[in-house]
């Protein structure tokens, strides 16, 4: 039986950060993933031949310390420029977000624009250094997280009196009372507070932490900005994959794991190392999974090892994916009226009620008649996506409920299918003679594909109750968990999902303590 210093269970990329960093300080690691390819939701799939494309279609803040640390521009990564955000409206009456600037309101909003962008720059570099800090757990009292206390206590001090008072008032309002203090124009306020919710189970009118998310989101150098590397959201997965195996990690695809394997000793339990579904068994000293939490504790490890309590809250854990993924295989590139090039990325949510009454219908099973979402043409910034001269759309379609009233058939998928191109033919109205395939991918198809419980592509939701110290729960929100040997390092632990590698980074370094 083979024996590593660690396995890593999926190569996604926060997998592949953390192989990184292990293997660099000299540890013997080993990446087991189960599909062909590394790269997780960042992986290339071919939906029609000659046609590829990720369900992640760009990057928003991927950390530059990882990037760094991992030297990821000698394997080829490079960042990319800043996409400009256009907020699509009718008859080519858009708004234009680009850095601090804001363009197709009026003067009002534009000016008042700027001074919400120094707000929430402001903001978001005052939490920013603790999305890659292991957030001390709740009651300890050692001087390492004393000083993390102290370290945040510190950094929000220095905003000043006003900033300190306006980030505790802000950071846990409805998004929809931040953006009716500031702006006026209905598709302004659509637009901006769409980076609060994509992703998770809120909408405009939610309490809780929508404001959180976006300031999450405005972290790092890229400021909340989105941009599409210069050779495609995959240079990152290779990069990642080539980081890893430079310093000595070993990755092994269509390599399903069926458990991790649990000891009994005089001292409890320990993880020991992985089984695969081929029967293959694999010792180790210590597991990581950057699977979900879920899939980790009730699939991989067993209740059977778990504290009942514990196990509760895990199975408690909200799960449920609510974004849907659709692909257009393009015959040429998309016109959209009013935009000269579809190199933008675009959001369709005339106003906050349309994003809040689809997210009531995808409360009770059903999707709206009316969707709202986020298209980029990924093709337009990677040629190798399509043949010469064809093209590629990709679109994240909010409020598609994982648990479909009546379930998901083909028919439920063909009529999602068919509002979506009937939305997005409202500002492209040459775009269904163009389309020689469409895939659409409900967070069921995506719970299937990538092994990710609900299809969530967060694992678990960004919410206040799971998160920091609290996420994905308690004994377990410090990369550790309750069974020695086993630790987390995905999406459902600190900080958060998107791209960022900033999980996996923690991970190695409380396991490299």
């Amino acid at each position: 039986m083979n024996s590593y210093d660690a396995v890593i269970v999926g190569a996604g990329h926060n997998g592949l950060v953390c192989a990184a960093y292990l293997a660099r300080s000299g540890q013997r690691v080993l990446v087991l993933e189960a599909a062909a390819t590394p790269g997780g939701l960042a992986a290339y799939h071919e939906f029609h031949p000659g046609f590829r494309a990720a369900a992640a279609h760009a990057v928003c803040h991927f950390s530059r310390q990882v990037a760094d640390d991992l030297d990821l521009a000698a394997h080829g990564y490079a960042s990319g420029s800043p996409l400009p955000t256009v907020g699509l409206g009718n008859e080519g009456r858009h708004v234009t977000f680009h850095g601090d600037e804001l363009s197709g309101a009026d003067a009002k909003d534009a000016g008042r624009y700027r001074d919400y962008c120094q707000m929430m720059h402001r903001f978001a570099g005052a939490l920013e250094p603790f999305w890659l800090k292991t957030m001390p757990s709740i009651g300890s009292g050692s001087l390492r997280d004393t000083m993390t206390f102290g370290h945040i206590g510190l950094n929000i001090r220095r905003l000043g009196k006003r900033d300190m008072r306006e980030l505790l008032r802000v950071a846990t309002l409805p998004v929809r009372d931040l953006m009716d203090e500031y702006f006026a124009n209905a598709q302004v306020k659509a637009a901006l507070c769409w980076d609060g919710l994509i992703g998770s189970k809120m909408a405009p009118r939610s309490p809780n932490s929508a404001i959180l998310a976006m300031l999450y989101r405005m972290s790092d150098a890229s400021r909340g900005a989105h941009a599409v590397p210069p050779g495609g959201i995959g240079s990152l997965i290779d990069a990642l994959a080539a980081s890893a195996t430079a310093a000595g990690a070993e990755i092994r695809c269509e390599a399903p794991v069926k458990r991790v394997m649990i000891e009994a000793g005089v001292n409890g339990l320990t993880a020991s190392g992985v089984e695969l579904e081929d029967g293959e068994r694999i010792s180790a000293n210590r597991v990581v999974s950057a699977a979900d939490p879920q899939r980790t504790f009730l699939d991989l490890v067993g209740v059977e090892h778990l504290e009942i309590g514990f196990t509760n809250r895990i199975r408690r854990l909200r799960c449920d994916g609510y974004v849907a993924k659709l692909h257009l295989a393009l015959s040429g590139p998309p016109r959209f009226d009013g935009l000269e090039d579809a190199g933008s990325r675009m959001i369709i949510a005339p106003d906050m009620d349309a994003i809040e009454f689809a997210y009531d219908e995808a409360k009770y099973g059903h999707f709206t008649d009316k969707p709202v979402m986020e298209l980029l043409v990924p093709s337009a910034h990677d040629a190798s996506l399509a043949a010469a001269g064809q093209h590629v759309l990709s679109a994240n379609v909010m409020y598609v409920p994982y648990r479909r009233r009546g379930g998901w058939t083909t028919e439920a998928r063909e009529e999602v299918m068919r509002r979506v191109v009937d939305t997005i033919a409202r500002y492209a109205p040459g775009i269904r003679e163009q389309i020689i395939h469409g895939e659409i991918l409900t967070p069921a198809d995506l719970e299937q594909r990538y092994r990710v419980t609900g299809g969530h592509w967060h694992h678990t939701d960004f919410a206040l109750d799971q998160l920091l110290m609290m996420r994905p729960t308690y004994e377990a929100a410090q990369y550790a968990t309750p069974i020695p040997g086993l630790y987390l390092c995905g999406a459902g632990s600190h900080p958060a999902g998107d791209l960022t590698g900033m999980a996996g980074h923690n991970a190695a370094q409380e396991i490299l303590r």
